[in-house]
Protein backbone atom coordinates (compact mmCIF):
# COMPACT_ATOMS: atom_id res chain seq x y z
CA UNK A 1 0.00 0.00 0.00
CA UNK A 2 1.64 3.89 -0.83
CA UNK A 3 2.09 5.69 1.63
CA UNK A 4 0.69 8.49 2.63
CA UNK A 5 1.75 12.20 2.94
CA UNK A 6 0.65 15.55 3.37
CA UNK A 7 1.05 18.45 1.41
CA UNK A 8 0.58 21.84 1.44
CA UNK A 9 -2.52 22.25 -1.04
CA UNK A 10 -5.14 25.51 -1.19
CA UNK A 11 -7.45 24.82 2.19
CA UNK A 12 -10.58 23.20 0.77
CA UNK A 13 -13.00 23.33 3.74
CA UNK A 14 -13.18 24.24 7.60
CA UNK A 15 -13.06 21.66 10.15
CA UNK A 16 -16.18 22.34 12.64
CA UNK A 17 -13.55 22.95 15.00
CA UNK A 18 -12.16 25.65 12.56
CA UNK A 19 -9.37 24.06 11.67
CA UNK A 20 -8.19 24.02 8.13
CA UNK A 21 -8.19 20.94 6.22
CA UNK A 22 -5.65 19.91 3.63
CA UNK A 23 -5.80 17.48 1.25
CA UNK A 24 -4.00 14.06 1.70
CA UNK A 25 -2.75 12.34 -1.61
CA UNK A 26 -0.78 9.55 -2.16
CA UNK A 27 2.91 9.71 -2.92
CA UNK A 28 5.04 6.41 -4.93
CA UNK A 29 6.53 4.26 -2.84
CA UNK A 30 10.25 4.20 -1.97
CA UNK A 31 11.17 2.39 -4.56
CA UNK A 32 9.57 3.40 -7.33
CA UNK A 33 11.10 5.86 -9.69
CA UNK A 34 9.22 9.10 -9.69
CA UNK A 35 8.75 11.77 -12.27
CA UNK A 36 10.30 14.56 -11.85
CA UNK A 37 9.66 18.24 -13.58
CA UNK A 38 12.08 19.30 -16.85
CA UNK A 39 14.50 21.17 -15.34
CA UNK A 40 15.95 21.81 -18.77
CA UNK A 41 13.16 24.21 -19.80
CA UNK A 42 13.66 26.14 -16.79
CA UNK A 43 17.03 27.75 -18.26
CA UNK A 44 17.45 31.35 -17.80
CA UNK A 45 20.38 33.79 -18.60
CA UNK A 46 23.25 33.92 -21.00
CA UNK A 47 25.07 31.68 -19.06
CA UNK A 48 27.90 32.20 -16.51
CA UNK A 49 26.90 32.23 -12.47
CA UNK A 50 24.23 34.42 -13.02
CA UNK A 51 22.02 32.08 -14.87
CA UNK A 52 20.46 29.15 -14.55
CA UNK A 53 21.58 26.32 -16.40
CA UNK A 54 18.66 23.82 -16.25
CA UNK A 55 20.72 21.64 -13.75
CA UNK A 56 20.29 21.04 -10.04
CA UNK A 57 23.48 19.03 -8.84
CA UNK A 58 24.44 17.55 -5.78
CA UNK A 59 28.19 16.67 -5.14
CA UNK A 60 28.84 14.77 -2.07
CA UNK A 61 32.58 15.31 -1.08
CA UNK A 62 32.24 18.99 -2.45
CA UNK A 63 34.52 20.36 0.55
CA UNK A 64 37.18 18.09 -0.57
CA UNK A 65 40.58 18.98 -2.90
CA UNK A 66 38.62 17.83 -6.71
CA UNK A 67 35.03 18.81 -5.06
CA UNK A 68 36.31 22.22 -4.93
CA UNK A 69 37.05 22.39 -8.27
CA UNK A 70 33.99 20.59 -9.46
CA UNK A 71 31.71 23.15 -7.48
CA UNK A 72 33.30 26.44 -8.59
CA UNK A 73 33.02 25.10 -12.47
CA UNK A 74 29.77 23.98 -12.10
CA UNK A 75 28.90 27.84 -10.63
CA UNK A 76 30.25 29.29 -13.67
CA UNK A 77 27.83 27.82 -15.66
CA UNK A 78 24.39 28.54 -13.58
CA UNK A 79 23.77 25.16 -12.81
CA UNK A 80 22.28 25.30 -8.94
CA UNK A 81 24.23 23.20 -6.34
CA UNK A 82 23.06 20.92 -3.26
CA UNK A 83 25.99 20.52 -1.10
CA UNK A 84 25.79 17.54 1.63
CA UNK A 85 28.03 17.91 4.58
CA UNK A 86 28.45 16.45 7.76
CA UNK A 87 29.95 17.90 10.75
CA UNK A 88 30.61 21.72 11.21
CA UNK A 89 28.96 23.60 8.65
CA UNK A 90 31.45 26.77 9.02
CA UNK A 91 33.89 24.39 6.74
CA UNK A 92 31.20 24.78 3.87
CA UNK A 93 31.30 28.27 3.94
CA UNK A 94 34.03 28.99 1.61
CA UNK A 95 32.37 27.31 -1.19
CA UNK A 96 29.17 29.62 -0.64
CA UNK A 97 30.77 31.96 -3.56
CA UNK A 98 31.37 29.05 -6.05
CA UNK A 99 27.70 30.74 -7.67
CA UNK A 100 25.04 33.16 -7.48
CA UNK A 101 22.81 34.03 -4.65
CA UNK A 102 20.06 31.13 -4.27
CA UNK A 103 22.36 28.73 -5.92
CA UNK A 104 24.49 27.16 -3.45
CA UNK A 105 22.50 25.80 -0.62
CA UNK A 106 23.70 23.67 1.62
CA UNK A 107 22.53 19.92 3.55
CA UNK A 108 23.59 17.98 6.90
CA UNK A 109 23.83 14.30 5.62
CA UNK A 110 24.91 11.27 7.60
CA UNK A 111 26.41 8.25 5.11
CA UNK A 112 24.80 5.80 6.94
CA UNK A 113 21.64 7.73 7.01
CA UNK A 114 19.30 7.18 3.45
CA UNK A 115 16.53 9.70 4.88
CA UNK A 116 19.10 12.73 5.15
CA UNK A 117 20.88 11.23 1.28
CA UNK A 118 17.11 11.51 0.14
CA UNK A 119 16.61 14.85 1.10
CA UNK A 120 20.26 15.68 -0.70
CA UNK A 121 18.96 14.16 -3.90
CA UNK A 122 15.45 14.78 -3.95
CA UNK A 123 15.69 17.66 -6.43
CA UNK A 124 18.45 16.88 -8.61
CA UNK A 125 18.96 15.44 -11.95
CA UNK A 126 22.76 15.01 -11.38
CA UNK A 127 25.01 13.80 -8.45
CA UNK A 128 28.38 13.59 -8.23
CA UNK A 129 30.10 11.20 -5.46
CA UNK A 130 33.33 12.73 -4.51
CA UNK A 131 33.53 10.77 -1.05
CA UNK A 132 36.94 9.53 -0.75
CA UNK A 133 38.89 9.18 2.97
CA UNK A 134 43.06 8.11 2.52
CA UNK A 135 42.92 5.94 6.28
CA UNK A 136 40.19 4.32 8.32
CA UNK A 137 39.13 5.63 11.45
CA UNK A 138 36.90 4.17 14.61
CA UNK A 139 33.79 5.23 12.60
CA UNK A 140 34.13 4.76 9.13
CA UNK A 141 36.41 1.80 7.85
CA UNK A 142 37.55 1.56 3.93
CA UNK A 143 34.33 -0.93 3.28
CA UNK A 144 31.96 1.80 4.67
CA UNK A 145 33.45 4.43 2.57
CA UNK A 146 34.08 3.05 -0.39
CA UNK A 147 32.00 0.31 -1.14
CA UNK A 148 28.89 0.51 1.78
CA UNK A 149 28.79 4.62 1.23
CA UNK A 150 28.73 4.43 -3.03
CA UNK A 151 26.34 1.47 -2.84
CA UNK A 152 23.63 3.55 -0.86
CA UNK A 153 24.25 6.96 -3.35
CA UNK A 154 23.77 4.86 -5.85
CA UNK A 155 20.73 3.05 -5.08
CA UNK A 156 19.10 5.87 -3.48
CA UNK A 157 19.69 8.20 -6.54
CA UNK A 158 17.87 5.55 -8.52
CA UNK A 159 14.68 5.60 -6.47
CA UNK A 160 15.14 8.92 -6.76
CA UNK A 161 14.83 9.72 -10.62
CA UNK A 162 18.50 11.09 -10.84
CA UNK A 163 19.16 10.85 -14.40
CA UNK A 164 23.40 10.72 -14.29
CA UNK A 165 25.52 9.42 -11.14
CA UNK A 166 28.51 10.40 -11.54
CA UNK A 167 31.21 8.16 -8.70
CA UNK A 168 35.36 8.11 -8.58
CA UNK A 169 37.70 5.69 -8.32
CA UNK A 170 41.44 4.78 -8.40
CA UNK A 171 43.47 3.62 -12.12
CA UNK A 172 44.77 0.61 -9.58
CA UNK A 173 41.34 -0.60 -8.45
CA UNK A 174 41.52 -3.98 -8.98
CA UNK A 175 39.95 -7.49 -7.49
CA UNK A 176 43.29 -8.39 -6.74
CA UNK A 177 45.67 -5.01 -6.92
CA UNK A 178 49.45 -5.30 -7.56
CA UNK A 179 51.79 -6.11 -4.42
CA UNK A 180 54.78 -3.87 -3.42
CA UNK A 181 55.20 -5.27 0.35
CA UNK A 182 52.18 -5.45 2.06
CA UNK A 183 50.64 -9.24 1.54
CA UNK A 184 47.24 -9.09 -0.27
CA UNK A 185 47.82 -5.71 -1.57
CA UNK A 186 46.19 -2.24 -0.48
CA UNK A 187 42.35 -2.57 0.75
CA UNK A 188 41.96 0.75 -0.28
CA UNK A 189 42.37 -0.32 -3.91
CA UNK A 190 40.70 -3.38 -3.37
CA UNK A 191 37.90 -1.89 -1.86
CA UNK A 192 37.16 0.54 -4.20
CA UNK A 193 37.45 -1.97 -6.62
CA UNK A 194 34.21 -3.59 -4.68
CA UNK A 195 32.92 -0.08 -4.55
CA UNK A 196 32.61 0.31 -8.34
CA UNK A 197 31.22 -2.84 -9.12
CA UNK A 198 28.74 -2.04 -6.35
CA UNK A 199 27.79 1.47 -8.13
CA UNK A 200 26.94 -0.33 -11.27
CA UNK A 201 24.95 -2.76 -9.90
CA UNK A 202 22.46 -0.41 -8.35
CA UNK A 203 23.04 2.27 -11.01
CA UNK A 204 23.91 0.72 -14.39
CA UNK A 205 24.05 4.08 -15.99
CA UNK A 206 26.58 5.64 -13.75
CA UNK A 207 29.23 7.19 -15.15
CA UNK A 208 32.79 5.96 -13.03
CA UNK A 209 36.09 8.12 -13.40
CA UNK A 210 39.27 6.28 -12.09
CA UNK A 211 41.90 8.96 -11.75
CA UNK A 212 45.60 8.47 -10.99
CA UNK A 213 47.58 10.70 -8.71
CA UNK A 214 46.10 13.91 -9.20
CA UNK A 215 48.09 16.84 -8.49
CA UNK A 216 46.88 20.54 -7.54
CA UNK A 217 46.36 23.09 -5.16
CA UNK A 218 46.26 21.96 -1.75
CA UNK A 219 46.54 18.15 -2.98
CA UNK A 220 48.00 14.96 -1.52
CA UNK A 221 50.05 14.18 -4.12
CA UNK A 222 52.66 16.90 -4.08
CA UNK A 223 52.03 18.05 -0.36
CA UNK A 224 52.68 14.27 0.71
CA UNK A 225 56.16 14.32 -0.97
CA UNK A 226 56.93 17.80 -0.49
CA UNK A 227 55.81 17.54 3.26
CA UNK A 228 58.48 16.64 6.22
CA UNK A 229 57.05 13.97 7.09
CA UNK A 230 58.27 12.11 4.05
CA UNK A 231 62.08 13.00 5.24
CA UNK A 232 64.19 10.29 7.34
CA UNK A 233 66.34 11.79 9.63
CA UNK A 234 69.08 12.05 7.01
CA UNK A 235 66.60 14.59 5.09
CA UNK A 236 66.58 10.85 2.65
CA UNK A 237 63.04 10.90 0.98
CA UNK A 238 62.20 7.20 1.48
CA UNK A 239 60.62 5.18 -1.61
CA UNK A 240 60.23 1.59 -2.46
CA UNK A 241 62.90 0.60 -4.86
CA UNK A 242 63.83 4.56 -4.42
CA UNK A 243 61.23 5.22 -6.87
CA UNK A 244 63.34 3.97 -10.31
CA UNK A 245 61.02 0.70 -10.71
CA UNK A 246 57.63 2.78 -9.90
CA UNK A 247 55.39 4.43 -12.74
CA UNK A 248 53.38 7.12 -12.08
CA UNK A 249 51.15 8.91 -14.67
CA UNK A 250 50.26 11.71 -12.32
CA UNK A 251 47.03 14.44 -14.20
CA UNK A 252 46.41 17.69 -13.29
CA UNK A 253 43.13 18.48 -11.12
CA UNK A 254 41.80 21.01 -13.41
CA UNK A 255 41.83 18.20 -16.38
CA UNK A 256 39.98 15.77 -14.09
CA UNK A 257 37.29 18.37 -13.92
CA UNK A 258 37.27 19.37 -16.97
CA UNK A 259 36.34 15.58 -18.04
CA UNK A 260 33.91 15.16 -15.67
CA UNK A 261 31.77 18.77 -16.76
CA UNK A 262 32.36 17.31 -20.28
CA UNK A 263 30.23 13.99 -19.01
CA UNK A 264 27.50 15.23 -17.35
CA UNK A 265 25.42 15.46 -20.46
CA UNK A 266 27.41 12.99 -23.10
CA UNK A 267 25.26 10.46 -24.00
CA UNK A 268 28.37 8.07 -24.38
CA UNK A 269 29.34 8.43 -21.14
CA UNK A 270 26.27 6.73 -19.56
CA UNK A 271 27.39 3.54 -18.22
CA UNK A 272 31.26 4.08 -19.10
CA UNK A 273 34.37 4.28 -17.24
CA UNK A 274 37.03 6.60 -18.04
CA UNK A 275 40.37 6.44 -17.16
CA UNK A 276 41.24 10.12 -15.66
CA UNK A 277 45.17 9.59 -16.55
CA UNK A 278 47.92 12.50 -17.72
CA UNK A 279 49.98 12.38 -21.09
CA UNK A 280 52.96 11.42 -19.32
CA UNK A 281 54.40 8.30 -17.72
CA UNK A 282 57.43 8.70 -15.91
CA UNK A 283 59.30 6.73 -12.67
CA UNK A 284 58.39 7.91 -9.18
CA UNK A 285 62.27 8.51 -8.84
CA UNK A 286 62.19 11.08 -11.93
CA UNK A 287 58.99 12.66 -10.83
CA UNK A 288 60.06 13.20 -7.20
CA UNK A 289 63.93 14.90 -8.48
CA UNK A 290 61.86 16.94 -11.01
CA UNK A 291 59.71 18.32 -8.45
CA UNK A 292 62.64 18.58 -6.13
CA UNK A 293 64.49 20.52 -8.65
CA UNK A 294 61.69 23.15 -9.48
CA UNK A 295 61.02 23.69 -5.82
CA UNK A 296 65.07 24.64 -4.99
CA UNK A 297 65.77 21.50 -3.07
CA UNK A 298 68.96 20.72 -4.50
CA UNK A 299 70.77 17.36 -2.82
CA UNK A 300 74.13 19.92 -3.07
CA UNK A 301 72.39 22.52 -1.03
CA UNK A 302 69.58 20.93 0.74
CA UNK A 303 70.64 16.89 1.36
CA UNK A 304 67.59 16.07 0.00
CA UNK A 305 68.35 12.42 -1.73
CA UNK A 306 65.90 9.11 -2.06
CA UNK A 307 66.80 5.87 0.34
CA UNK A 308 65.10 2.45 0.10
CA UNK A 309 61.99 2.49 1.66
CA UNK A 310 62.38 -1.01 2.39
CA UNK A 311 65.44 -0.67 4.89
CA UNK A 312 64.15 2.44 6.75
CA UNK A 313 61.86 1.00 9.70
CA UNK A 314 61.29 4.33 10.99
CA UNK A 315 58.91 4.63 7.76
CA UNK A 316 56.56 1.74 8.81
CA UNK A 317 57.13 2.76 12.45
CA UNK A 318 55.68 6.29 11.64
CA UNK A 319 53.20 5.60 9.29
CA UNK A 320 51.78 2.76 11.36
CA UNK A 321 51.71 5.04 14.49
CA UNK A 322 50.09 7.67 13.01
CA UNK A 323 47.76 5.67 11.82
CA UNK A 324 46.70 3.80 14.48
CA UNK A 325 46.66 6.81 17.35
CA UNK A 326 44.53 9.06 14.85
CA UNK A 327 47.58 11.50 14.15
CA UNK A 328 47.57 10.35 10.34
CA UNK A 329 44.66 12.37 9.51
CA UNK A 330 46.48 15.70 10.13
CA UNK A 331 47.77 17.43 7.13
CA UNK A 332 51.21 17.28 8.31
CA UNK A 333 51.41 13.72 8.09
CA UNK A 334 48.78 13.52 4.80
CA UNK A 335 47.06 10.52 5.77
CA UNK A 336 50.03 8.31 6.84
CA UNK A 337 49.34 4.92 7.06
CA UNK A 338 51.13 1.30 6.03
CA UNK A 339 48.00 0.90 3.21
CA UNK A 340 49.01 4.17 1.49
CA UNK A 341 52.63 3.58 1.50
CA UNK A 342 51.77 0.23 -0.13
CA UNK A 343 48.94 1.82 -2.59
CA UNK A 344 52.18 4.70 -3.55
CA UNK A 345 54.71 2.13 -4.13
CA UNK A 346 53.11 0.52 -7.06
CA UNK A 347 52.69 1.61 -10.83
CA UNK A 348 50.28 3.40 -12.75
CA UNK A 349 48.30 0.48 -15.02
CA UNK A 350 45.69 1.36 -17.77
CA UNK A 351 43.51 -1.23 -18.74
CA UNK A 352 42.78 0.55 -22.08
CA UNK A 353 39.37 1.98 -21.05
CA UNK A 354 38.36 5.47 -22.56
CA UNK A 355 40.13 8.46 -21.18
CA UNK A 356 39.67 11.78 -20.73
CA UNK A 357 40.81 12.41 -24.33
CA UNK A 358 38.21 10.67 -25.22
CA UNK A 359 35.70 13.37 -23.64
CA UNK A 360 37.70 16.35 -25.58
CA UNK A 361 39.69 17.09 -22.62
CA UNK A 362 42.79 18.71 -23.35
CA UNK A 363 45.55 17.38 -20.82
CA UNK A 364 48.44 19.45 -19.85
CA UNK A 365 52.13 18.65 -19.25
CA UNK A 366 53.89 18.41 -16.22
CA UNK A 367 56.34 21.00 -17.67
CA UNK A 368 52.78 23.25 -17.66
CA UNK A 369 51.79 23.09 -14.35
CA UNK A 370 54.18 21.51 -11.68
CA UNK A 371 56.39 25.22 -11.77
CA UNK A 372 53.21 26.99 -10.16
CA UNK A 373 51.75 24.01 -8.02
CA UNK A 374 55.03 23.75 -5.99
CA UNK A 375 55.48 27.36 -6.00
CA UNK A 376 54.94 27.39 -2.16
CA UNK A 377 56.97 24.62 -1.25
CA UNK A 378 59.98 26.57 -3.33
CA UNK A 379 62.94 26.74 -0.94
CA UNK A 380 64.19 30.13 -2.62
CA UNK A 381 60.96 31.89 -3.02
CA UNK A 382 62.01 34.73 -1.21
CA UNK A 383 65.05 34.96 -2.51
CA UNK A 384 65.92 37.71 -5.57
CA UNK A 385 67.93 36.01 -8.31
CA UNK A 386 70.49 38.25 -10.30
CA UNK A 387 70.31 38.14 -13.77
CA UNK A 388 71.87 34.89 -15.24
CA UNK A 389 71.81 33.29 -11.39
CA UNK A 390 69.12 31.08 -11.70
CA UNK A 391 69.92 27.89 -13.51
CA UNK A 392 67.21 26.18 -16.26
CA UNK A 393 65.07 23.72 -14.87
CA UNK A 394 65.73 20.87 -17.42
CA UNK A 395 62.20 19.12 -18.20
CA UNK A 396 61.60 15.79 -16.89
CA UNK A 397 62.35 12.38 -18.34
CA UNK A 398 59.47 10.56 -19.73
CA UNK A 399 59.50 7.16 -20.12
CA UNK A 400 59.28 5.94 -23.69
CA UNK A 401 56.79 2.40 -24.35
CA UNK A 402 60.90 0.89 -25.18
CA UNK A 403 61.81 2.53 -22.34
CA UNK A 404 59.06 1.22 -19.82
CA UNK A 405 59.76 -2.20 -21.44
CA UNK A 406 63.34 -2.33 -20.44
CA UNK A 407 62.28 -1.41 -16.84
CA UNK A 408 59.88 -4.10 -16.59
CA UNK A 409 62.33 -6.28 -17.74
CA UNK A 410 64.92 -5.00 -15.47
CA UNK A 411 62.28 -5.22 -12.53
CA UNK A 412 61.81 -9.24 -13.52
CA UNK A 413 65.45 -9.80 -13.69
CA UNK A 414 66.59 -8.23 -10.16
CA UNK A 415 63.66 -9.55 -8.14
CA UNK A 416 64.10 -8.98 -4.46
CA UNK A 417 67.54 -7.70 -5.22
CA UNK A 418 66.14 -4.58 -6.25
CA UNK A 419 65.40 -3.46 -3.29
CA UNK A 420 68.93 -4.13 -1.73
CA UNK A 421 71.02 -0.74 -1.44
CA UNK A 422 73.64 -0.22 -4.67
CA UNK A 423 71.65 -2.83 -6.77
CA UNK A 424 69.68 0.16 -8.67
Amino acid sequence: MAALSVRSYPLLFKLPNGLAGAMVVASPMSSEVRARPNLAAMKKGRGGRSSFSGDVVTVFGSNGFLGRGVCNRLGKNGSQMILPYRGDHYKMMRLKVCGDLGQVLFCPIELMDEDSIRRAVDKSSIVINLIGRAWETKNFSYEDINVEGPATLARVCKESGVKRFIHMSSINAREQPDVAFLPGGSKWLKTKWQGERAVMAEFPEATIFRASEIYGQADDFLAYYLSRYRQNQNRGVPLFTKGELVVKQPVWMSDVVSGIMASLHDPEAIGTTYEAIGPERLTLAEFIDYIYRVSGRTEEEWRLHRTELMTDPLSFVKAYAFDKIGLGQYSMNMGASIDKLERTSISDESEGLPNLTDLGVKLHTLEDKIPWEVAPWDYMGYYEYELGERQEVPAPKILSVGGERALLKKKSDLGPLALLPGTL
